[in-house]
């Protein structure tokens, strides 16, 4: 028997954040939805995250921040950066800082479940 995976989602356009939900809940993933890094930090189940999928841009905390504060903590939680502003440094910026994929949005549905699989096999 595998371990369930729950994908948590942070990101604080609504749109953007239902559609990430329903695509990931559609692919067969637990999925959880948070509007800003600091509900996540508050409200996430981090012992139960399997994969981090988090926007650059945050009101609040940035995803890149967010991943820091993770990576800081200990936590070993796979992260994937998503970003309608992904250029060459904050790709650098984020897989520096342990991401395991950066994707530009809108992001393709078969881009994104590559990378939870490569998220996923990583830890």
């Amino acid at each position: 028997m595998t371990e369930p995976t729950l994908i948590s989602c942070v990101d604080d356009d609504p749109t953007v954040l239902e559609a990430l939900q329903d695509l990931l809940d559609a692919s067969g993933f637990e999925v959880d939805g948070f509007s800003s890094a600091e509900e996540f930090l508050s409200r996430g189940r981090l012992d139960a995250t399997t994969c981090l999928i988090t926007d650059v841009r945050l009101g609040g905390i940035s995803g890149l921040e967010l991943q820091s504060r993770l990576a800081a903590s200990g936590s070993k939680i796979p992260v994937i950066v998503i970003s309608a502003f992904a250029d060459d440094q904050i790709r650098a910026r984020a897989i520096k800082a342990g991401a395991v994929c950066v994707l530009g949005k809108p992001v393709s549905r078969e881009s994104l479940i590559d990378c939870i699989r490569v998220a996923l096999h990583s830890t």
